[in-house]
């Protein structure tokens, strides 16, 4: 899959913009502030709906604007699609995929983009709410249907948690609260199907991660990725969710299914519960965790080692995208990302991503790319695109 053209209108800082886009790299250029990375964040939204750089809708619209408007013409195997979406300041908002109506969660089964840019450093150096958004956008756009379940879950959780939060102020005791059992069913439904598919994606990532951090590092730091479940934690009400109070790191490897220890979790954990007014277990409470030569990532790794495995976690991202989908390559896009690399390790990294049909670069230095990513370049400069090579 490519993108064969991109349209602006009232994004960020630009009032209206038109960009062709080539097959195979193409180069955005220009200094600091200008609006290189609002071009790419753009299609980051439209693959995943949301941003790496802001947690809400209305910061990406022009400033005075009532609504946002993304425009973009996708190819893939001569067949192409017009993806529009319109973010709107005060109502919801509104998708289409050649002139027909559709709902935005259901964009990404007709786009798939992998972006690394300096903000993943969070992945490894970051807090477990960062992995986990990390995971559930690359599980939703294996898996479209997956997005239901994420929206589902959040749903129940809110309302079993402001359940339990009256039932505190009511001082009401486990045994009595028979309510609370019917809110249980659901979160153990929906939790565990996440869990067992963040599981199978953490196994999937396993290999082409080894094979993406060598391909960047030129050498072998024996990286690993797991996951690192709250329903076999010891004491999970010892957290608040962001801590590093996690227990075993599969169903599997604890010996006993997910639901049934989901569910015997929630029994152990009911009258803390009561007592925080809060849920304690579940899949919005567990982490990935990533290792380098048998040690926490986090913590231990130098900060060119936590750079390149973030940068290796996103080249396994596309690979299985790549591998799974009935679209092709994702687009790849990487944003100001040679300036953090030294000349060997640009040159790698140019060379891992050179047969994916189309990979997207921001830079503020020309030189900062090595040539061969450079074939096609755009200039821009303050919310314009001031010229095309």
């Amino acid at each position: 899959m490519r993108v064969v053209h991109l349209s602006l209108t009232d994004f960020r800082n630009y009032a209206r913009a038109e960009a062709a886009i080539a097959p195979g790299p193409n180069l955005f250029v220009g200094r600091n502030g200008q609006g290189k990375t609002n071009l790419v964040e753009s299609l980051v939204y439209l693959s995943t709906l949301s941003s790496h750089r802001v947690s809400t809708d209305q910061a990406m619209i022009r400033r005075d604007a009532a609504a946002a408007v993304i425009r973009c013409r996708v190819e893939h195997d001569g067949r192409e699609l017009l993806l529009e979406l319109q973010l709107n300041r005060g109502a919801a908002n509104r998708a289409q995929v050649n002139r027909a109506a559709i709902k935005p969660r259901e964009l990404p089964r007709y786009f798939s983009s992998v972006l690394f840019a300096p903000e993943d450093l969070a992945l490894v150096r970051g807090e477990p709410s960062v992995r986990r958004r990390f995971a559930d956008e690359l599980l939703v756009q294996r898996n479209p249907r997956l997005a239901g379940v994420l929206a589902d879950y959040d749903r129940v959780l809110r309302q079993r948690n402001t359940l339990l939060k009256s039932a505190r102020g009511a001082r009401v005791k486990g045994d009595g609260l028979s309510t609370l059992d019917i809110w249980d069913d659901r979160l153990i439904e929906l939790g565990s199907i996440i869990i067992d598919a963040r599981s199978a994606l953490v196994a999937a990532l396993s290999l082409p991660l080894g094979s993406a951090y060598r391909s960047v590092v030129d050498d072998d730091h024996r990286p690993c990725i797991g996951l690192q479940l709250s329903i076999f934690a010891a004491d999970p009400a010892g957290t608040d969710g962001d801590g590093e109070n996690v227990g075993h790191r599969s169903a599997a490897e604890a010996g006993t299914g997910t639901a049934e220890a989901f569910r015997a979790q929630l029994g152990r954990l009911r009258q803390k519960e009561l007592e925080r007014g809060v849920t304690l277990a579940g899949p919005h409470r567990d982490d990935l965790f990533f290792e380098l030569n048998g040690l926490p990532a986090k913590g231990y790794a130098s900060h060119g080692e936590s750079w390149s495995f973030a940068l290796a976690l996103k080249l396994a991202s596309a690979e299985l995208l790549r591998r799974d989908s009935a679209t092709g390559d994702p687009v790849l896009i990487l944003d100001d990302v040679f300036a953090e690399l030294d000349q060997s390790r640009r040159r790698r990294l140019a060379a891992a991503v050179s047969d994916y049909e189309q990979v997207l670069i921001t830079a503020a230095v020309f030189e900062d790319v090595p040539a061969e990513l450079t074939a096609h370049t755009v200039h821009i400069e303050a919310g314009a695109i001031v010229d095309a090579d």
